[in-house]
């Protein structure tokens, strides 16, 4: 596909622009630090086949494959300090995601950052990302929301409702939402629907309280789904595949 040409539906989308929210430990497959190339490599495919489906593709990629803020605030590091840290290890997530999906799909690709570092990445101008959207580019968004004390989650929520995303898929380690941790009890059970208020009221972790509360505001549904499934992504947008979805309550 040309540079700024938009994609052509092969078929038709549930959603039209989609943000896919993952932790960066996600990325390490069997590592205990870093990258693992299979993962990488897989997570190109899926997002290829969401956007061959004509869907415009966002993303935000935690850090926590290479530095996580709350241990190095717990290590003794100051809190803001750490933050910051692990603010520059997602831009370091976000640069390795988008070298691989040029590489092996040929989609353009532009990191996005909340700290600037031009010589690296484009700066976050909501208007510019936008715009990349509307031109079939994938778009990682990269340093959280700039600011210490704000998960990915929340600047995945916050990007979503800026850039008008029809909904936020959350890639996680199983395939929904549980009553409890699936690996650990043996009796917990997925739901297939959640409300927000439900998530909050149960403490469910799916995403932080303040991410919950924005896509809620924003009337913005989060789609929870096993990211380590090969094209899951695609599925969980065409609303097929197991995967538990959280939205308001229909009037």
């Amino acid at each position: 596909m040309a540079e700024g040409e938009a994609p052509t539906a092969a078929k038709a989308a549930r959603f039209r622009r989609v943000l896919l929210k993952m932790s960066g430990e996600a990325l390490l497959g069997e590592r205990e630090y870093g990258h693992d190339k299979g993962v990488l490599r897989r997570l190109a495919a899926d997002v290829a086949a969401v956007h061959a489906m004509g869907v415009q593709v966002c993303m935000v990629i935690g850090g926590g494959n290479i530095v996580r803020g709350s241990t190095l605030a717990a290590a003794g590091v100051e809190r803001a300090t750490a933050d910051y840290m692990g603010m520059l290890g997602t831009v370091i997530n976000a640069l390795a995601v988008q070298s691989v999906i040029e590489q092996q799909t040929g989609i353009p690709t532009r990191v996005m950052s909340a700290i600037p570092m031009a010589a690296v990445c484009e700066p976050y101008i909501r208007r510019r990302a936008v715009r990349h959207l509307e031109k079939g580019r994938v778009v990682i968004f990269a340093a959280g929301t700039g600011n210490p004390f704000f998960t990915t989650d929340t600047a995945a929520a916050l990007r979503a409702a800026e850039t008008g995303c029809d909904c936020i898929l959350k890639g996680t380690q199983v395939d929904g939402v549980y009553s409890a941790d699936p690996k650990r009890d043996p009796t917990a059970r997925r739901f297939d629907r959640l409300t927000y208020l439900e998530v909050l009221a149960q403490d469910l972790k799916v995403m932080d309280a303040s991410a919950i509360a924005l896509a809620r505001e924003s009337r913005i549904p989060i789609i929870v789904f096993s990211v380590h499934a090969p094209g899951a992504f695609a599925r969980a947008v065409e609303g097929v595949g197991p995967h538990t979805i959280i939205m308001e309550e229909p009037a």
